[in-house]
């Protein structure tokens, strides 16, 4: 960090908080990158026990949702760990609630991009059948009188993934939404 001193004590004063504010960005970025990589980790990591436990399971995919969920959870709660590490090392203990849905939505982002990252590698290069065998899953566990209901859903999503685009949205909208209700 360099300063320069110069003859007006005016410019010299920003100058020197033009320097604070961007460590305190810079500072924001690493927490911000840091809790989400960890995150990130932890979430791809219980993604794929999850899906190798899903397709190794005669009984279909319930196993898999608590651990999915589970490993969800673990993930954002280094969004917490975010905002706090940022509250304590640059506001002194306080923090604004703008800045903290700031830090923890990018803390989500981040998450997010990882889950969504892995789970189209896992579709494309592993899994390829998943949303046959979710939607046999799905039906063979519907009550008959919801059945035609259930089909009717299982053959929209079926449609959807046929779209890369529409994957992407689809695995956001999984993932995001509990991010920021832990905020």
């Amino acid at each position: 960090m360099a300063f320069f001193y110069l003859k007006n004590e005016n410019n010299f004063t920003k100058i020197i908080l033009l320097n604070l504010k961007t460590n305190q960005t810079n500072f924001m970025k690493n927490i911000i990158l840091k809790n989400g990589l960890i995150g990130g980790f932890v979430i791809a990591s219980s993604m794929i026990i999850g899906t190798y436990l899903c397709y190794n399971n005669p009984k279909g995919f319930e196993s898999s949702y608590a651990i999915g969920f589970g490993g969800m959870l673990l993930a954002f709660i280094f969004i917490y760990i975010g905002i706090e590490k940022y509250k304590n090392k640059i506001n002194n203990g306080k923090i604004s609630f703008i800045k903290a849905l700031q830090v923890g939505s990018l803390i989500t982002l981040v998450i997010s991009t990882i889950y969504v990252g892995v789970w189209l590698i896992e579709y494309y290069f592993f899994f390829p059948d998943f949303i046959e065998k979710y939607a046999q899953s799905v039906l063979s566990h519907t009550k008959p009188s919801d059945l035609a209901d259930a089909t009717a859903k299982m053959d929209s999503y079926k449609e959807m993934y046929k779209n890369p685009v529409m994957i992407i949205l689809l695995t956001f909208m999984e993932i995001v939404p509990m991010g920021f209700r832990l905020l």
